[in-house]
C-alpha cells in the first residue's frame, strides 16, 4: 500500500509517499480501507522536531491520526464491527496518512448516514479538541466566551459548541471570515492592533472565559481581560498557561470514540457545520501542509488516499 513516510526530522520537503507493507490486524483491530484523513498542525511541529520531548519520532515514522473509512479485515476478538462496515474514528499509531490503516474497535464509531467522507475524516483530533476545550471553560447562557483562530480547524467548532450551550461567543478571525462567523451567531472581532479594546467594546467590558486556539500572547490577553485563569483553556501555549494557571485541555481530555461519534451525529443532522477548506490526493501530502502551514485556512485540510 501507499502511505505517507518521513525518515528523519525536517520541513515539508521530508515527506514521501511510499509503497509499504499492509498491516495486518490484532485480535481487538480491524484493518480500514481509508477514504478520508484529516491533517493537523501538530503534525507539523512533530515532523519538525519541535515537540522531540513531548511526542519523539521514531524512524521511518507515519503520520495521521483522523480516519474514515471501510472495514475490510476485523480480528477474531473485534466486537461491534464487521467487513464492510463505514466508520470513523482515531489510530494514535501515526499511520492513518495511508491507503489503509490498523484501529483498535474501541476507538472506532459508526459512520452516521449521509457524513461526507471529508467530514468523518477530519472530526477526531479538531472535533475532540474543541469539545475539550469547551468542557474545560464551562460556558453557559450568562457567559461571554471568546475565541482566538476562530474560523480554523479546532476553532470553527469550539464556537458552535460554545453556542450550543448558550454562551455569547466572541470570534478572533480574519475579516474574510467574518460573515461565516455571524452566520454561526458568533460575534466576529478581527485580529491585530488595537484587539483588547475591540473586545471590551463587544463584551460590554465583560468576558467570562477565552479559548485559545492559536497561541502568540492570547493567554496573557485573557488575564489582561479580567478572565480568571481556571476558565482559559489553550491548547497552543503550554508555557503561558503554567505561568498563570490556566487550562491545557486538548484532544487527549477528550479522546474517545463516544465523544467522536456523538459529534458525527451532530454533524450529520446540521446541527454541527465542520467546514472543508480542501481535500488533496495522499500524493499531494507536500501540498496539503504547505496549505496548512500558512495558518490562514477555514476549517479542515484533508487528505483522500
Amino acid at each position: 500500500m501507499k502511505a505517507v513516510r518521513f525518515h528523519e526530522y525536517g520541513g515539508i520537503d521530508v515527506l514521501r509517499v511510499e509503497e509499504v507493507e499492509r498491516p495486518v490486524p490484532g485480535p481487538g483491530e480491524v484493518l480500514v480501507e481509508v477514504r478520508a484523513a484529516g491533517i493537523q498542525p501538530g503534525e507539523t511541529m512533530i515532523r519538525e522536531g519541535a515537540r522531540h520531548g513531548r511526542w519523539p519520532a521514531t524512524f521511518p515514522s507515519g503520520q495521521g491520526s483522523d480516519l474514515a473509512g471501510v472495514v475490510v479485515e476485523a480480528g477474531s476478538q473485534v466486537r461491534g464491527f464487521a467487513v464492510g462496515d463505514e466508520v470513523l474514528g482515531f489510530t494514535h499509531s501515526r499511520a492513518s496518512h495511508a491507503e489503509f490503516v490498523v484501529a483498535e474497535d474501541v476507538k472506532l464509531a459508526a459512520r452516521p448516514e449521509g457524513l461526507a467522507w471529508e467530514v468523518a475524516g477530519s472530526l477526531y483530533v479538531a472535533g475532540t479538541t474543541a469539545y475539550a476545550t469547551v468542557f474545560a471553560v464551562d460556558p453557559g447562557p450568562a457567559d461571554t466566551v471568546v475565541v482566538s483562530g476562530a474560523a480554523g480547524g479546532v476553532g470553527s467548532l469550539a464556537v458552535q459548541l460554545a453556542r450550543r450551550r448558550g454562551a455569547t461567543v466572541i470570534g478572533l478571525a480574519s475579516e474574510r471570515n467574518h460573515a461565516w462567523l455571524k452566520d454561526h451567531g458568533v460575534v466576529p472581532i478581527g485580529y491585530g492592533e488595537g484587539v483588547a479594546e475591540r473586545i471590551r467594546q463587544a463584551s460590554d467590558g465583560k468576558v467570562d472565559a477565552f479559548i485559545d486556539t492559536f497561541g502568540e500572547g492570547y493567554v496573557d490577553l485573557a488575564v489582561e481581560l479580567g478572565v480568571r485563569p481556571k476558565r482559559i483553556n489553550t491548547i497552543r501555549d503550554w508555557e503561558a498557561a503554567a505561568r498563570v494557571g490556566a487550562r491545557t485541555y486538548g484532544e487527549g481530555a477528550a479522546a474517545c470514540a463516544v465523544v467522536v461519534g456523538e459529534l458525527a451525529r451532530l454533524a450529520a443532522r446540521g446541527d454541527l457545520e465542520v467546514p472543508i477548506a480542501r481535500t488533496y490526493p495522499l500524493e499531494q501530502v507536500r501540498d496539503a501542509f504547505r496549505e496548512l502551514e500558512l495558518r490562514q485556512t477555514h476549517g479542515k485540510i484533508v487528505l483522500r488516499p
